[in-house]
């Protein structure tokens, strides 16, 4: 708006300091009000301002005097205001420079003078008054909205944790899941069941209300609860049995309450509980106080699955690795009706989870993913992921562009043996673990039952300074004598080397020793190898609960436990001793395999058939899929 810049007019004129003290002099000033920084005045007689710019700068008391005009600014400055008279007149005092001689000068010409403190701004009068104020009023409401969440929060102590998952989520179904074709099977009806319940309703049928997921850490029982949820197309609630569970008594029930409630309103739904032994655990079990808050949450949970309709669509999916421990009222008909057993993958479905797990890496032409899943034995769903992972970190710290088979083989040397670190040995120490390593991978060589050895290394991984990586052909469900006995053998190898090719030995075999005197144990005392025949002792089971084991105690004598420990000694004794002369026998090979160790100091498959010979063909025999056996030195 451009009558924003046009000048307005003013009763006061505003004058240069130089002015006001000339008019001083003059005798023209009858009056002035000081303010802080700022002069206004009277004039005795009214001058003209501006004044015309011919006209001279000197000062006169007349009427007529002039003095320099200033021009406005911007566009106006061409123009020039035309003068007018004004009595009234406002300067600024300087400051900054001083002036001693105004008040004398006042004084001299008898000029009336009042001075006046300075008014505050308004915008200091804001910030020191007005900001305050502002900033209680925030805090007293952000205290009240605080309040107001806390009082909610009370209210919604009791309510559940669970997290529901429907359509808007990626779905997974039964393809992403591998290595698990039997728990598929047994799970299809209740998806089926999910999909089409009046079928079951109409002909009387009652599907089964709870299911419960069983297996070792890692085989993707969640994954398959999700699946099924995918497969439905249900609702699916997911929750930790250790979410039911606070402080506070009657919180868990309350929950438990609060999610069947949410369940039978999205029916058809499955209820995923994750861990179900952290709150299932037999009641009464074990020393000192009981956990009233678990009781009473699993009391509730027994309630509410005995109390469905059975025409409720929904059925409760539970995971639990250790349901040794559950306590028997969950296990009954009518609750967990039934146990679905998702257990380690065999060599098909080590392939097909690979496959999964492969989908978004870029492999190189050579990885075989058959030839993987035969290596692989005894590795759950979670560990092939791991390793599929590890490959492609492996891979991208070389800068390779695919994923190739040597990454998978480093990544899977780092997840068993541990990754690599430089030890400084002297040359002692190294000639130790040398024959340390060479006596364990000789006697797995010459020991038709043992498993192949795969590797053979004195570069220290993890906490050992050497490791022999022995991997079994084909997956095996039982375990022979003549298989653990073996075992047994190559245990003790790595102690009997270090004897016949140093002279001495060292405290490199106290892993092989506990191993090898948990093996022969357990030989004698689950499985019925010993003089005392077909009878089993819990000798070394681990019970669950304290308070069961002592109450129970041992269940044999005193002189039946003197037997066990003399056959335990007398077994590790013949062992050693048959080990001794196999490696006595074969004492050239031990060096030559010493001497190629030193010398490489990582020896494979094909270099050890090279150093050894041809390995004797095993015996026909069933073993046991216990994955992988690497004896560490």
């Amino acid at each position: 708006n451009l009558l924003l810049f046009w000048p307005s007019g003013s009763s006061e004129a505003s004058i240069p300091y130089s002015t006001f003290l000339q008019q001083v002099q003059a005798g023209n000033v009858v009056s002035v009000s000081i303010t802080g920084a700022q002069v206004k005045g009277t004039f005795a007689k009214a001058i003209m301002w501006p004044q015309p710019a011919a006209a001279t700068t000197q000062a006169t008391p007349a009427a007529t005097a002039t003095v320099p005009a200033a021009a406005p600014f911007g566009f106006f400055q061409a123009a020039q205001q035309p003068p007018s008279p004004y009595t009234a007149f406002n300067t600024t005092f300087p400051q900054d420079v001083g002036d001693p001689t105004l008040m004398p000068l006042l004084e001299q010409h008898n000029v009336v003078i009042n001075v006046s403190e300075p008014s505050t701004p308004w915008f200091t009068l804001l910030l020191t008054n007005g900001l305050p104020i502002l900033l209680l009023v925030l805090v007293l409401v952000w205290m009240g909205r605080q309040a107001s969440k806390s009082q909610s929060g009370v209210f919604n102590f009791g309510r559940t944790k669970a997290r529901r998952y429907s359509g808007d989520r990626p779905k997974v179904t039964f393809n992403d899941v591998a290595g698990a074709d039997e728990a598929k099977g047994d799970l299809q009806e209740v998806v089926d069941f999910l999909r089409y319940p009046k079928k079951y309703h109409d002909i009387g049928a009652r599907i089964p209300r709870g299911v419960l997921l069983v297996g070792p850490p890692g085989t993707g029982k969640t994954l398959m609860a999700r699946a099924v949820a995918g497969e439905a197309e249900a609702p699916f609630f997911n929750i930790s049995a250790s979410e039911f569970v606070e402080m506070f008594v009657g919180v868990g029930a309350s929950r438990v309450r609060d999610l069947f409630e949410q369940a039978k309103a999205a029916a058809p739904a499955i209820v995923f509980i994750d861990e179900l032994d952290a709150v299932g655990r037999r009641r009464g079990a074990g020393l000192g106080a009981v956990n009233d808050e678990r009781e009473q949450t699993l009391n509730q949970l027994l309630v509410e699955m005995d109390g469905f309709d059975e025409r409720h669509e929904v059925i409760i999916l539970a995971a639990t690795n250790r349901p040794d421990v559950l306590d028997p009222a969950l296990l009954r008909p009518g609750r967990f009706d039934r146990q679905v057993m998702i257990g380690l993958p065999d060599r098909r479905g080590r392939e097909g989870i690979l496959k999964i797990h492969t989908r978004e890496l870029t492999l190189g032409p050579e990885v075989d993913l058959g030839v993987l899943a035969r290596t692989t034995t005894g590795l759950s769903g979670a560990d092939l992921a791991n390793l599929c992972n590890e490959a492609a970190l492996v891979a991208a710290r070389h800068s390779h562009s695919k994923v190739t088979m040597a990454d998978f083989e480093e990544a899977w040397d780092k997840i068993l043996l541990g990754g690599e670190r430089p030890a400084l040995l002297d040359p002692h120490d190294r000639q130790v673990v040398a024959y340390h390593e060479a006596g364990h991978a000789l006697v797995a060589w010459l020991t038709p039952s043992a498993d192949p050895v795969h590797k053979v290394t004195i570069i220290p991984h993890g906490r050992a300074l050497g490791v022999t990586e022995q991997l079994p052909g084909e997956d095996h469900y039982n375990y022979s004598r003549a298989y653990l006995v073996a075992r047994l053998d190559v245990m003790l190898g790595g102690r009997v080397a270090e004897e016949i090719g140093i002279g001495d030995i060292t405290t490199g075999a106290e892993s092989d020793l506990v191993q090898a005197t948990q093996l022969a144990r357990r030989m004698l005392t689950r499985w019925g190898m010993g003089s005392l025949g077909p009878i089993a002792f819990q000798a070394d089971e681990q019970q669950p609960f304290l308070g069961y084991e002592l109450a129970q105690g041992r269940d044999y004598s005193e002189q039946t436990a003197a037997r066990i420990d003399r056959d335990l000694e007398q077994l590790i004794a013949q062992r050693q001793e048959a080990v001794r002369n196999l490696l006595t026998e074969a004492r050239p090979q031990l060096d030559k395999l010493v001497d190629t160790l030193l010398r490489e100091e990582t020896i494979d498959r094909d270099m050890l058939t090279q150093v050894l010979g041809s390995r004797p063909e095993p015996v026909e025999e069933v073993k046991d899929v216990e994955a992988v056996t690497a004896v560490p030195a």
